[in-house]
This record gives structure tokens, C-alpha cells and sequence, in this order.
């Protein structure tokens, strides 16, 4: 089943590229991993996928310490500060940077590796109450105040569009957030420069990419629906 999702989400992510006239190679899919077991993430690693997304840090460490094999694992779930001790050297990238208190912790610990860590600053484009992230017109500014952080990489920004059964709908959001990034890069923030979106997920990615994802997180639409249940 798992073979058969990612050809499906693979066409779906090749036409959507070739709809918008981007290149295939600019779009990561991010196959979302969370409360899935390692068999299951071992299916999609022979069918060549190197990119996993965990919402929990405790997912991670328990993932990784299984999978020893050379993967990229994001965080994108929302990441308390009291849990960023147990990212370095198991994350290439955390998405959902909104707040400095959580800045100055990712600060801190990665500075005892001596490492820098990619993030993304998370933005709620829809101003949903049941979402986290920065508004909009707080972003630019959040981005200023944290470039001075010597152990984070900000790369560009995240958004979690609403839940909704017409994918077209979020189109508004992902246009938003691609103009946002352009808008920040144009402060011209010594040592920022960002060149990505991490936005649309099962429902919604091909209207994403059409409007600049350049990485898309996918989980049910490859794993299946989840078990909430049996989730750490």
C-alpha cells in the first residue's frame, strides 16, 4: 500500500510542478511519519524516501535510535523548549519556530554541539485559535530579532492551512506565505536569506506547490489514516 500511495503522490507532485513550470528537483516531500511504526517508515525508505517529518520529540529519539541508517528528519510539530536538549544531532531542520524564548533554547543547545539548525519560523496565516504561530505582521520583525542567533539557520517559513475539503480554498494562505518570504528577504536581514515554504499536506499539497512549497508534508496521503490511539 505504501508503494502504491507514494507513485500516486509522486505523479500528483510531477504534474503540479509541471502546472506551475517549476523543476521536480525544487520540491522535498516530507513523508510525515508520526505515530506510524519504523516497519512502516522502513517501507517507504525502500521505495527511496530519505525525508521524514515527527511531530514529537520523544517520537524521534525513539525512531532514530532504531533507524540508524543516514535520514533527514524534520521537526514539524509544535516543540516545547523544554524538549529541544534532545534534538541536536537527531534533526536537520525544525519548522515550527515562533516564539524567542524557543529561539534562545535551540540557541543554547545547539551551541553546546558547536552545530547550526536550519529552522523555519511558523507562521499562522489563517489566524486560527487552535493553531500556533506568529501572525503575519509579526513575522518580519521576529525574523529580525532572532537573525543575531549565531546556532540558527533561518531558512524561510512554515504554515498549517486549515483543514478544509476544498484544497483551492488554502490557495489564499500559500500565496500569502510566498509573498511574506519575498517581502522579508527584501529587509535585506544581515545573514537571511530564505529560500523555503514548508507548506500543504495530504489534501492540499499539489495547490502548495503551484503556489512555491518547496517541501510538502504528506502523511496520511502515504501511510494511511492514523490510529491516534496507539500514538506515543
Amino acid at each position: 500500500m505504501i508503494s502504491k500511495n507514494l507513485e500516486f503522490v509522486e505523479e500528483n507532485i510531477s504534474k503540479a510542478c509541471k502546472k506551475a513550470g517549476r523543476d521536480r528537483s525544487e520540491v522535498t516531500l516530507i513523508a510525515v511519519s508520526k505515530t506510524k511504526p519504523v516497519s512502516d517508515i522502513r517501507q517507504a525508505m525502500d521505495c527511496g524516501i530519505k525525508t521524514f517529518g515527527e511531530n514529537k520529540v520523544q517520537e524521534i529519539k525513539d525512531k532514530t535510535q532504531e533507524i540508524t541508517e543516514p535520514l533527514n528528519w524534520h521537526m514539524i510539530g509544535h516543540l516545547q523548549a523544554n524538549k529541544v536538549k534532545y534534538l541536536p544531532g537527531r534533526v536537520c531542520m525544525i519548522h515550527s519556530v515562533d516564539n524567542r524564548k524557543l529561539a534562545d533554547e535551540i540557541e543554547k543547545q545547539f551551541a553546546k554541539t558547536d552545530s547550526v539548525i536550519d529552522v523555519l519560523i511558523e507562521v499562522n496565516m489563517a489566524g486560527e485559535d487552535s493553531k500556533f504561530g506568529l501572525t503575519p505582521e509579526e513575522a518580519p520583525g521576529f525574523v529580525k530579532e532572532i537573525s543575531v542567533l549565531p546556532h540558527l539557520n533561518i531558512r524561510g517559513l512554515m504554515t498549517i492551512a486549515p483543514y478544509t475539503e476544498d484544497p483551492e480554498s488554502n490557495r489564499v494562505f500559500f500565496r500569502g506565505l510566498r509573498k511574506l518570504k519575498d517581502k522579508i528577504n527584501e529587509m535585506g536581514i544581515p545573514g537571511v536569506n530564505m529560500d523555503t515554504l514548508s507548506m500543504g499536506m495530504t489534501g492540499d499539497y499539489q495547490v502548495a506547490i503551484e503556489e512555491g512549497a518547496t517541501f510538502v508534508r504528506v502523511g496520511t496521503g502515504i501511510f494511511g489514516e492514523r490510529d491516534y490511539s496507539k500514538a506515543q
